[in-house]
Formats: structure tokens, C-alpha cells, sequence
């Protein structure tokens, strides 16, 4: 079984974060790394995707300003979107060809490993004849936008454990207009804390992906470079 480091980077700000998969991304290329799940929270911040527009944001930019959030458009698939505080994002640094499956398989195992992990919570949650992404009915509660370069994953998925959803309301989520956001506590009707959701998450991605999840200081994934393989 193959291994994959995982690491939470606690709260970081959506530059940084794209920096540090650009770095990891270079060794888990360089057969350096073995494959990483980076686990985080991003500051408030709307993302365009490769299909992403402007015209998906709502509102100007002194709106913006004053609701304290950042715009960056990426080079991920998918088109725009909100991360945030109370929103855990997972970043899966993959070699694809050691994983032994193509980008398609990949984005479903995504989607099966939160199904997975939000089953736990007691949350039905689906992909049933629904766009990328997992939904509870009707409403999106984790989006994924990923992007392949020399056969390695970035990017990678957006899980609402405990966001303010109302940020979504300034958007067209994920091209959709009439689109509807959910999340984790609003589901179970309790509070659910990131940092309670991100083991399961990891544990679960782990299952589906047949990986043996190996816990590490964010510190020591970036020095990997020395460790075995």
C-alpha cells in the first residue's frame, strides 16, 4: 500500500496555499515525495476556475472590500466559487499512475471518500445525477475543481463543515444560478468544528483511495524530500 503524508496547514491565505502545492507538486513529480494531502481553512476569498468570470462575482469590487474578501482567479477546473473560514479544503497531491487510475476515476473517488466521510455524520449525502461535486438533496455541500499537470493532482475539494454560507449569495456558485449551498452543521443541526471533520475526512480519503495515511507537522512535509520512499 502506497503512502500518503498528510499535513493541516491550519489557516492560510489562498496565494500561499497555491505556492506550497506548486513546491510539493514539484517533488511528488521529482519522485522526491511520496503522494500529500494537504488539509486547511482559507481565509474568505471567491476563486474562478478555467471557466470561472467575473461576471460570476456579484458584486463590485468596493463590495468586496468591505466584505473582507479576496478574488484570485486559478488554473483548477470548475468555475467559481467561495472558501472560507468553517470550510475544510483538501489539496491531494497524487501520482496519478502509482494510484492506477485516470482523472475521471480520480474526481468520483473524491466524491465516494466525502460521501464516505459525511456518512459518518450521519449525512446522506450523493452525487446522483448531479454535477461534480456531493450534495445532500438538492444542495451542494463540497465542491471539487482539480487540475492534472505531469500526471500529479492539484486542487482538489472544497467540504462546507461550518462556513457563513451567506458569501455564497454574493456568487453564481459553480455556474449554477439557482444553485443552493449547504453544510455539515446545518445538515446535522449541530455544531461540527473543522477541526472534528478533518480526521474523518483524511481517514476516509485513505479508505477509498487504498493509501496508508501517515500524519505529519506541515514543517516536516515540506523538508520530505530526504525521507524514503
Amino acid at each position: 500500500m502506497n503512502t500518503c503524508l498528510v499535513a493541516s496547514a491550519g489557516l492560510l491565505d489562498f496565494p500561499a496555499a497555491y505556492d506550497l502545492q506548486r513546491r510539493l507538486h514539484a517533488l511528488v513529480v521529482g519522485g522526491e515525495l511520496p503522494d500529500v494531502l494537504l488539509l486547511l481553512e482559507h481565509p474568505h476569498v471567491y476563486t474562478m476556475g478555467r471557466r470561472g468570470r467575473r461576471a460570476d462575482i456579484l458584486v463590485g469590487d468596493d463590495a468586496l472590500r468591505r466584505l473582507g474578501v479576496e478574488m484570485h482567479a486559478t488554473d483548477r477546473g470548475g468555475e467559481t466559487t467561495y472558501h472560507g473560514p468553517g470550510q475544510l479544503i483538501g489539496y491531494p497531491i497524487i501520482r496519478l499512475r502509482r494510484w492506477g487510475g485516470g482523472v475521471r476515476e480520480y474526481v468520483h473517488t473524491l466524491e465516494r471518500s466525502l460521501i464516505d466521510a459525511l456518512a459518518e455524520y450521519g449525512i446522506d449525502a450523493h452525487n446522483d445525477g448531479m454535477p461534480t461535486g456531493v450534495w445532500a438533496g438538492d444542495a451542494k455541500i463540497a465542491a471539487i475543481g482539480v487540475r492534472v499537470s505531469r500526471g500529479v493532482t492539484m486542487h482538489g475539494f472544497a467540504l462546507n463543515v461550518c462556513p457563513d454560507l451567506s458569501f455564497f449569495d454574493h456568487i453564481v456558485p459553480c455556474g449554477m444560478p439557482d444553485g443552493r449551498v449547504t453544510s455539515m452543521s446545518r445538515e446535522t443541526g449541530r455544531a461540527v468544528a473543522t477541526a472534528d471533520a478533518l480526521p474523518v475526512v483524511a481517514r476516509s480519503f485513505g479508505r477509498q483511495f487504498g493509501l496508508a495515511m501517515r500524519w505529519s507537522s506541515l514543517a516536516a512535509v515540506e523538508s520530505a524530500a530526504s525521507l524514503p520512499l
